[in-house]
């Protein structure tokens, strides 16, 4: 009997063991829970911030900009009539600043340009027709572009990127007399360069 006290104690501390080790057990599992839960208000916060940034830039590419049109360097033209043989095609602006000049596109800065262009062209005397995009610099010119022209494929398509020179001018050529229809082609600067930057004013009277 004098040794039942001393071992009650002991049975209370074998029965407080289980609820201690439960309790152990869930303050790990009760971390994980807050430590998922900031995890996922912080993911939401970067993806809201992230959804505001690209609402922001999306309303800032909308907004028209009359100022940056002006700076940057093109020009439109549509043409419907006759090529000659050993003759320019006779371009004359219908947009934009840059000049043309007796037919030919000058160039107002170094740069790269997209060029895009788009024709249906009528053979009138040969079965075949080479139309070039002629390009002088200084004193030597070279094709810019070619393409070969026959009478069972008479539409032109071309988009490309042309690096050109301040001065250099562009002109369109063919080697044989030619109705050409609804002609549209487009020259714009592309590369971000000292003359964007700095052009603030180029002629529109054409």
């Amino acid at each position: 009997m004098e040794g039942q006290p001393d071992t009650e104690p002991r049975a209370g501390e074998q029965m407080e063991s289980p609820g201690e080790a439960e309790e152990d057990e869930w303050r790990p599992w009760q971390g994980g829970q807050v430590r998922n839960i900031l995890h996922l208000v912080s993911a939401a916060a970067q993806w809201i911030l992230l959804l505001a940034c690209l609402v922001y830039l999306g309303v800032d590419l909308l907004r028209p900009s009359t100022t940056q049109s002006d700076k940057v360097p093109w020009t439109h033209i549509r043409y419907t009539g006759r090529s000659i043989k050993g003759a320019a095609v006779n371009l004359s602006a219908e947009l934009g600043p840059i000049q043309i000049r007796n037919g030919s596109i000058v160039i107002p800065c170094d740069g790269l340009y997209l060029v895009s262009l788009q024709s249906s062209i009528y053979l009138e005397e040969e079965d075949w027709l080479k139309l070039t995009l002629q390009g002088t610099h200084k004193t030597t010119s070279s094709p810019l572009w070619e393409q070969i022209v026959q009478s069972s494929h008479n539409t032109v398509n071309l988009t490309t990127a042309l690096y050109l020179f301040e001065q250099d001018s562009i002109t369109l050529w063919t080697n044989s007399n030619a109705s050409i229809s609804d002609l549209s082609f487009s020259l714009v600067l592309i590369s971000d360069n000292k003359c964007r930057r700095e052009s603030t004013a180029f002629p529109t009277d054409l």
